[in-house]
């Protein structure tokens, strides 16, 4: 398996302003895979402490936190830990909060030694200390893009034409990377799942890994008590990945509770980042968070095959589609194509809609490339009104062309500002 993350990694390792690094993003997106295979070989040896693992370890930082005493007592627990040959690895370091604080003084204290830590739900850390900002450095960690699963299960030659842009790729070459995503929007991203369809082509063991993946993250919501019922949080989670591409309302997460109840179930889904918030603001130029609303919004799911499964969609049936963009009512797509722009061009998201009383013009996704905002829109097949895109298009004149992601060859369609892409290239975008 090979990440995008892993010159950013390898990166960090030789920079001259190195600072502890803290590996984020959800459970099984493969954070602890990225310093066992592509850290690890850097260094003559790893020491790893995990928090879950082994608890004992946790009362190393229950005193003073001077990391010469804390590297003492962890070298007398494992093994010699040199800076510079000594790679120091805290696995799980939610689970130990003070752990998290002591890496402000291993940057001051001991800047020579590299440490590097790994942990989800890290926001519920965050919330009971004092988080050393400026300290640190962090590096988000999400599933295989597709560009990484084409590299896992097809090679590097079809993987590197997906990152062309499409204007520069074959027709032929285009739909055999569209037909090959039908396969992705099934089996998706997360690293497990990837794995047992690159070992098996069987796709009901990858609903088998996905089932588990799921469950594991039903098991954490037990952790998030007292803040909010499990239960609630359950309902949310489902709600959460049926409403992809829908602008959300607190109070229709789950009519079993009152939407404030709903809105902190939501917002604790976003911060453990299995939900991406995305705002609605307008492209009028400035910065897109800063017209961002607090009231318009709609989500995104961590991955698209959790989604599927989580959906409960019938791929034996859905695989039958023509249509990429038909696939579930065309919310696989709009799922796909938002996790990739959080790779590619992270880690905000937004839309756009009409703030007018009555109106639903709106398009999928905004995107800030090159001093530009581009409007993006999913849409099923070349054709069509556009309405909403042409409306962007008149009222912010600033926003170059629109983009449209749909399932067939690129064009473009200069005398109405538009460009046709097939729908995976969102990886190509402003290349």
């Amino acid at each position: 398996m090979k990440r995008i993350l892993e010159k950013q990694l390898l990166a960090w390792k030789d920079s001259s302003r190195r600072k502890p690094l803290v590996l984020r993003g959800a459970r099984q997106v493969g954070k602890t895979w990225l310093v066992e295979n592509v850290l690890a070989g850097e260094f003559d040896n790893v020491v790893k402490i995990d928090f879950e693992k082994k608890r004992a370890f946790r009362s190393y930082f229950e005193d003073d936190l001077d990391p010469v005493k804390i590297v003492n007592y962890l070298e007398l627990a494992t093994e010699a830990i040199t800076p510079g040959r000594t790679l120091l690895f805290f696995d799980e370091i939610q689970a130990c909060p003070r752990a998290i604080m002591a890496l402000r003084y291993f940057y001051e204290e001991m800047p020579e030694l590299h440490v590097v830590a790994a942990g989800s739900l890290l926001e519920f850390a965050f919330s009971e200390i004092s988080v050393p900002v400026g300290r640190v450095q962090y590096m988000q960690v999400y599933p295989l893009s597709y560009f990484e699963y084409l590299l896992s299960v097809r090679g590097k030659l079809l993987a590197d034409e997906s990152l062309k842009h499409p204007s520069a790729v074959s027709g032929h070459i285009q739909n055999m990377l569209l037909e090959e995503l039908r396969q992705y929007f099934f089996i998706g991203g997360m690293p497990e799942s990837v794995k047992t369809w690159h070992n098996t082509k069987s796709m009901i063991e990858v609903f088998e890994v996905q089932s588990e993946i799921l469950d594991s993250y039903r098991d954490d919501f037990l952790k998030y008590k007292p803040q909010v019922d499990p239960g609630c949080l359950d309902a949310v989670f489902l709600s959460g990945a049926r409403m992809v591409g829908e602008q959300l309302i607190y109070t229709k997460l789950d009519s079993g509770h009152s939407g404030q109840t709903n809105r902190k179930a939501f917002d604790l889904l976003v911060k453990a980042r299995i939900l991406n918030k995305i705002p609605s603001c307008n492209p009028s130029g400035i910065s897109l968070g800063a017209t961002a609303s607090r009231k318009k919004f709609k989500a995104s799911f961590l991955d698209v095959g959790l989604m599927q499964r989580l959906c409960g969609v019938p791929a034996d049936t859905e695989l039958l589609q023509k249509d990429l963009l038909s696939f579930y009512r065309g919310k696989l797509a709009e799922q796909f194509v938002a996790q990739e722009l959080l790779v590619y061009h992270g880690p905000d998201l937004f839309y756009w809609a009409r703030d007018a009383r009555g109106s639903s013009a709106e398009v999928d996704y905004l995107l800030s490339c090159n001093g530009e905002i581009y409007p993006v829109e999913v849409k099923s097949g070349s054709g069509g009104s556009l309405k909403s895109m042409h409306m962007l298009l008149r009222t912010y004149q600033n926003c170059p062309r629109g983009l449209i992601m749909y399932s067939g060859e690129y064009k473009l369609l200069p005398e109405q500002k538009l460009e046709f892409l097939p729908l995976y290239g969102v990886g190509a975008l402003c290349r």
